[in-house]
Formats: C-alpha cells, structure tokens, sequence
C-alpha cells in the first residue's frame, strides 16, 4: 500500500506547477497532477518529472479534478491524500508538518490553516474566509480555524464515504460541504499553520469571493433546513 498520495489540481498553471510538483515529489512519493483542461503549457511543463499526470479534455472544475485525482490516489492503495494548489500559494515543504499531524490523529482531516496571519492575506479574501468559517462551523457543530484553505490531508475513509457532488457549479463548495458531510461521519478537522504566499502567486485567484461564498453559504442552509427536517421526521416516528 502507497501511505500517502499527494494530488494538486490544475488549471493554466504553467508559471508555477513544475516547481510546486517537483517540490512535493521530494516529500511524497506518489503525486498526481490534474490538468482541468488548461489551456495554456501547464501539462507540458511537467515533462520529466516523476508524477502521474491525468487530463480532463474539458474544464470541469476544482472539485471534479480533486475527486478524479483522489480516485486514481485510492486505486493505487493511497491511505490518505494530500491535497494543495498548483499556483504556488501553499508551500509544498508544509506537507511534512501536515503528515505528522495526521499521523498523529489518522482520523482527523488536517487543514492547513492561514489566517494567522492575516496581514499576508487579501482583505477580501480573509472577511470571506471568517464568514464562511461561521457558516461551516454552525453546520459541522464545532469551530474551524480555515475552512477554506485546500491544503489538506484527508482519510480516504471520508472520501470514499461522503456524500458530495462535484460538479463544476460547486467548484468552490466541495472543500466546504465535505467538512460537514465529514462531521456527519464523525470525523472533525484539525487545523495546523502553515505558511501564506499569496505575495508570489503567478495568477489571479481563481476564487471569487461574493460569488463563492454565496454558493457556500446557501450549500450550508440547504445542509441545515435538511438536518432540521430530518430530525423533525425523526420525532415524529418516535411519537
């Protein structure tokens, strides 16, 4: 069995990929690269290196590509999947800090938690990071330092068991929803800092933070009105 995995989703990463790669390479020795679909060099700047390279023929989104590349990590015996991003924002030596903390808690996802330092993160991106950490917390019953950072460790058991579309509408509010499909297993998020280098992205985000967050925050009330039926349902039966 393959421990770990490390699986980077990528959409015209071509500027940073090969050296986000090859540094997780040097960590992992299983990393699976996923070109959503670029329309730019990305999949040729990875020539030589020793990584499994998947191509979505078509742009279908983060969580598509995150769900693809997880799919080919457990096929090849992957116990738990690291997953971060191809712009170079998460720094690919952080993975080793990850790894301890999960090996220290396997049941746990562990999260790579950035809002310490707030003054390295744009405005609008930390306001809509606390907001949908509220909203994810009320959802999940517990409080979460980041819910949306992707540098993440996951148990295969919550990606084989959570009950999550992927489709490119939900891009954004896959890595949400399965925390709280996560705490409906019984699993919770332990949160590790990590470093924020946002300054040394090649790209703009590909986050868009009033739209994304509304997606989320409506995934969580749709999550919540159904919890309250279901427990509605439930009393009923009972009485």
């Amino acid at each position: 069995m393959t421990p770990e995995a490390v699986v980077i989703p990528a959409y015209n990463e071509a500027a940073t990929i090969r050296d986000v790669a090859q540094r997780a390479r040097q960590l992992v020795a299983l990393v699976i690269v996923v070109d959503d679909g670029s329309t730019d060099a990305t999949a040729a700047a990875l020539a030589g290196l020793d990584v499994v390279l998947l191509r979505n023929e078509a742009n279908l989104g983060k969580a598509a590509s995150l769900r693809r590349g997880a799919d080919e990590a457990m096929q090849r015996g992957a116990s738990a999947i690291v997953t971060l991003d191809g712009d170079g924002q998460h720094c690919p030596e952080d993975i080793a800090a990850l790894l301890r903390a999960w090996r220290e808690a396997p049941e746990c996802i562990v999260i790579g938690s950035r809002l310490h330092q707030r003054e390295r993160i744009p405005p609008a991106r930390y306001w809509a990071n606390r907001v949908a950490n509220f909203w994810i917390g009320l959802a999940s019953g517990y409080t979460i330092a980041d819910s949306q950072s992707g540098f993440r460790v996951y148990p295969t058991r919550v990606l084989r068991e959570a009950r999550v579309r992927c489709d490119r509408a939900r891009s954004f509010v896959f890595e949400s929803e399965i925390l709280i499909e996560a705490a409906r297993l019984g699993v919770r998020a332990l949160c590790v800092p990590v470093q924020v280098i946002y300054g040394s992205r090649a790209r703009a985000s590909h986050f868009r933070p009033v739209l994304d967050i509304a997606r989320i925050t409506r995934m969580v009330a749709w999550r919540l009105l159904s919890q309250t039926l279901l427990q509605r349902a439930a009393a009923l039966r009972r009485a």
